[in-house]
């Protein structure tokens, strides 16, 4: 993990180890979605990132798959990142934004959320259900995940949870459709609706983030309904939490720690392994620096905050020229297949272009050009 110090000389010629997560000019600082003065406010803004859950790689626990791994050091770093974005989920929907986390803080639902993050096999969401999931993915346990395959797995995970209370709906092909958000947070039950973590994958660049995208970027951070970003660098996953003018704010998951559980925190091992889930300072990066993949998370508790999300997404984030994604009543048609009169048979999207370039092999002597679109 970087080092988040810099150092600077005291008054009595000292030098010191000063945190370098926030800028020292006075400038607006967001943590999901909550703005901060960076000079005036910088002890509420560590208070506040030290409350959210910070998962990291850890080391000594049970074995896992066929490799019995028993580290996830040097592949975890994204699983990590989802089980924070879904653990900050959990937080807003059981305790809400508002709470703040101390050492001795021993909140029974607190305690909940953060035992079924724990590296065992039972827990919901311990690394090992996330890995073994992962198989159904295509991903083996020890392989990187990417943005979209850590909020597929965790789809299928919070299924088996009953208390978290909470739906995943993973927008494809950039495109959020909201006839598949309300059956599932409604399932046939308009009155009701069950708390909503969205999850929008998107890749906004070849090999670096697009800057016109980068003003949305800073919008999404400023909504109530945020619940960060899964993104990173290349080949190193993060979990970005805010900004602060041209830079992403993050916990970085790249730091092992030994394996344990928080229990009722009776006892001083379990006040410290509770400690090692909270980290006071984050880091920054440019957002030019970011990877272009990453996943958008909103939390919607009610029908009406969704509907209220929906708004500000069309009408202030996605207002631009070039949209970070697009929102949709229902899914697009997809491409319907031709009738081959001769050969009394369909025909299908492949054989039609092949059917459309073998024509234009035997037409050289054509005047026109033509492309198909698939």
């Amino acid at each position: 993990m970087e080092s988040v110090f810099e150092t600077y000389l005291g008054p009595d010629g000292v030098l010191y180890n000063e945190p370098d997560d926030i800028p020292k000019t006075s400038v607006t600082v967001w943590i999901l979605g909550k703005s901060y003065n960076s000079i005036q406010e910088l002890d509420l803004i560590r208070r506040d990132v030290r409350s959210r859950l910070w998962c990291t790689y850890r080391r000594g626990f049970a074995p896992i798959g066929e490799p019995q791994l028993t580290t996830d050091k040097g592949w975890g770093c994204m699983l990590r990142c989802g089980q924070m974005v879904l653990a900050q989920a959990l937080i807003d929907l059981h305790l809400g934004r508002e709470w703040f986390w101390t050492r001795e803080t021993r909140d029974r639902t607190y305690l909940k959320i953060v035992n079924r993050f724990e590296d065992f096999r039972k827990s919901p969401f311990s690394i090992h259900q996330i890995a073994l999931m992962g198989d159904a993915e295509d991903k083996k346990v020890g392989e990187w995940f990417g943005p979209n395959t850590v909020a597929q797995v965790l789809k299928k995970l919070v299924q088996y949870d009953d208390w978290c209370s909470i739906v995943i709906h993973v927008a494809m092909d950039n495109v959020v459709v909201t006839d598949d958000i309300y059956t599932l947070c409604a399932e046939d039950h308009p009155n009701l609706w069950k708390p909503l973590l969205l999850i929008i994958p998107l890749r906004l660049g070849l090999s670096e983030i697009n800057p016109i995208y980068i003003s949305a970027l800073k919008k999404c951070f400023q909504q109530e309904e945020t619940v960060g970003m899964i993104g990173g660098r290349p080949n190193q996953a993060l979990y970005f939490i805010g900004y602060a003018e041209d830079e992403a704010i993050y916990l970085d998951p790249h730091t092992t720690q030994r394996s344990g559980s928080v229990g009722d925190k009776s006892q001083e091992g379990e006040v410290e392994i509770d400690e090692t889930y909270h980290q006071k300072y984050a880091s920054r990066i440019s957002f030019r620096q970011m990877d272009p993949s990453l996943a958008l998370c909103f939390v919607c508790k009610t029908k009406q905050s969704f509907e209220t999300l929906l708004d500000k997404l069309k009408n202030d984030i996605n207002s631009g020229n070039q949209p970070l994604f697009e929102i949709s009543k229902t899914k697009t048609i997809p491409w319907a297949p031709l009738l081959d009169a001769a050969e009394g048979r369909f025909v299908s999207q492949d054989d039609f272009v092949e059917l459309a370039r073998g024509t234009r092999d035997h037409d050289e002597g054509s005047d026109e050009d033509f492309e198909i679109i698939a």
